[in-house]
């Protein structure tokens, strides 16, 4: 009981910061009318825009997964993607993470632990594949200097982010070529680590290092890994699509390339362990817009709200249409969830 108090008054304390950060310096009283100052038509086209991610993550993971059991069929992985996603926009601690395999487990009789492996095989390539795009970005950038640019000290933040990055990603790659090729060796010595830690916690973080390389045996060729790679551009070039409508149904001039970093940043604030990612979403994307696409504080307030509340809404109503149609609530999903997270 304490330990979820503990976690539930962190994601309050993350929640509540983040978000004073994003709203000062809005002039409140000005947003609802930049909200409702809006391209209807491309407004409109933002809503189906929002669960494009959906189904390509869906291909993505199907391809992931063919090795292990061909034939899956692509509702079950296009709905456990659905329910995943709305988990972790009620709940806190990213509980979703481990609603999405238990529901294809449960749908397709698959290996939970297998099935896990795969979700932290995603995640590891949605920052690969969004550090690459950056660095693409920083490449490409001294082409359109001139005609886009950002603060200086705007850029040099992106760039440290972009290090950062970089640098992780490339320590993922690292973790997860040699987890693939020497999979024994790495997890004696991450035991051999982790001793000074609690039992508990180094029993998890090994069984989390094993379905980590359990995920990884489906890069069985490098033809496997070369689609893979391509399908995570496809899954995030997706996404980046609907926040460039989002800038078009508020006019604001922002090329395609540019939307890059924005994203990345969005994506950041994303992944903090928030409830629907509120507050350190709001708090970087706000950000971004302001420094990187010179909008004003008041309309890249009243941006991300929508851009949120669109996201969410959506999630939302796809998740509770397929739970309702097969009887579960998010509870039992949350309660599974934690329960293999133990």
């Amino acid at each position: 009981m304490g330990r979820k108090l503990a976690k539930v008054l962190l994601a309050a304390g993350l929640t509540a910061v983040f978000f004073y950060f994003f709203a000062r310096s809005v002039e409140w009283r000005k947003v609802p009318g930049y909200i409702a100052d809006a391209d209807l038509p491309l407004f409109l086209v933002l809503i189906p825009a929002a669960a494009v991610h959906f189904f390509t993550r869906a291909l993505r993971w199907g391809f992931l997964l063919a090795p292990e059991r061909k034939g899956l069929r692509y509702r079950n992985l296009v709905a456990a993607n659905i329910i995943g996603f709305t988990v972790n926009a009620i709940f806190p601690g990213r509980v979703g993470e481990l609603a999405k395999p238990l529901y294809l487990a449960r749908k397709e009789g698959l290996r939970t632990g297998f099935l896990v492996g795969t979700v932290v095989v995603e995640r590891m390539f949605d920052m690969f594949t969004m550090c690459l795009f950056l660095g693409l970005f920083f490449l490409a950038r001294p082409l359109f200097h001139r005609a886009h640019p950002i603060e200086p000290a705007a850029y040099d933040r992106l760039t440290s982010w972009g290090v950062l990055g970089v640098v992780l990603a490339a320590a993922l790659l690292l973790l997860m070529l040699s987890l693939h090729f020497f999979r024994g060796r790495v997890v004696s010595l991450a035991g051999r680590l982790l001793k000074p830690f609690p039992a508990g916690f180094r029993d998890r973080a090994i069984g989390l290092l094993d379905e980590f390389s359990d995920g990884l045996k489906s890069f069985r060729s490098p033809g496997v890994l070369a689609g893979y790679t391509l399908l995570s551009f496809v899954v995030w070039v997706g996404v980046i699509l609907f926040y460039w409508l989002l800038f078009a149904a508020y006019r604001v001039p922002a090329p395609f390339y540019l939307v890059v970093p924005y994203v990345f940043l969005a994506a950041v604030g994303a992944s903090i362990p928030t409830p629907g990612m509120v507050g350190g979403f709001h708090y970087f994307s706000k950000v971004g817009m302001t420094s990187l696409l010179m909008v004003g504080a008041d309309l890249a307030a009243g941006m991300t709200l929508v851009a949120h509340a669109v996201q969410i809404g959506v999630t939302c109503a796809l998740g509770y249409a397929i739970l309702s149609s097969e009887g579960l609530t998010l509870f039992q999903l949350r309660k599974m969830g934690e329960k293999d997270k133990r």
